[in-house]
């Protein structure tokens, strides 16, 4: 059989998305009759039907949603060879991707001793709450992450360790602690066990207004304000923080940064924690 075409691949997705064979080709740009002969023309090639076809509807067969899974990571698998083919055309440059709020004092910090160095490539940080994906669909570079996460291929160096503090408005009750549990947060009816993937200040801005009470990095204490305590959670672990790269992937100004990374890290290691 013929190798299938990115396109073949890109028109039975948009088909199989969107189960209608006119919102799909209005999707793609084209013509209905010519992506009916394509997805007809694919069907006959691999052997199998991947669309059950009326006249009032469209649905995928078994096989068309196992090849509706595999296409997908076909075409993701081309994105990332694109991504990563501009970034190796542009070795003087590195994607960092960071979650908001984590590590900023430190990524802060490791961005300008990188800076300081005579060949450094200029870095651009981008805020995601999927560093890992970041990584592997050839968006970053490198990453600021935690290290309980989704490392699987990746290398890592591990820069840093936060503690974990509840965020709560600055007048409540539990605020002027010096240690919360678990089970006093749970007693709270705003609690949420997952800080929410939005952006630090709009995380803020709910525990200031009374609608959210959380656990963060203690990273973020920095970026509070008055309006809000953060107040060490006693019975819950610290979570590292690593620096991470993909295992394979070329980035000639990675090394450098890696380095300074490490740099900072030891210095911060052996300053007193403030109180």
């Amino acid at each position: 059989m013929d190798r299938l075409e990115t396109r073949e691949l890109a028109q039975f997705v948009a088909v199989a998305e969107e189960l209608h064979f006119g919102r799909a080709a209005e999707r793609l740009g084209i013509a209905q009759p010519p992506l009916s002969r394509t997805i007809g023309r694919l069907e006959r090639r691999i052997g199998v039907r991947l669309l059950e076809r009326t006249s009032r509807r469209v649905a995928l067969t078994p096989a068309g949603k196992v090849f509706l899974d595999e296409a997908r990571k076909a075409l993701r698998s081309v994105d990332t060879a694109v991504r990563r083919a501009q970034q190796a055309a542009r070795p003087h440059r590195l994607t960092v991707a960071a979650r908001p709020g984590t590590g900023a004092g430190l990524l802060a910090e490791v961005v300008r001793a990188y800076g300081r160095r005579p060949d450094a490539a200029e870095v651009e940080v981008v805020f995601t709450h999927d560093q890992a994906a970041a990584l592997r669909d050839g968006t970053a570079d490198l990453a600021l992450m935690c290290g309980d996460g989704d490392l699987a291929g990746l290398r890592t160096a591990e820069l840093a360790q936060e503690a974990p503090v509840a965020l709560l408005p600055a007048g409540h009750r539990l605020a002027k602690r010096t240690a919360v549990t678990l089970a006093d947060l749970r007693a709270e009816g705003v609690f949420t066990e997952h800080c929410p993937t939005v952006a630090l200040d709009e995380i803020v801005d709910r525990v200031a207004l009374g609608l959210l009470v959380v656990v963060t990095g203690d990273g973020v204490t920095g970026r509070l304000g008055g309006d809000v305590a953060a107040v060490p959670v006693a019975d819950l672990p610290g979570s590292d923080l690593v620096l991470a790269w993909p295992e394979h992937a070329a980035a000639p100004a990675r090394a450098a940064f890696v380095r300074a990374a490490r740099e900072i890290a030891g210095t911060r290691a052996h300053q007193p924690r403030a109180s």
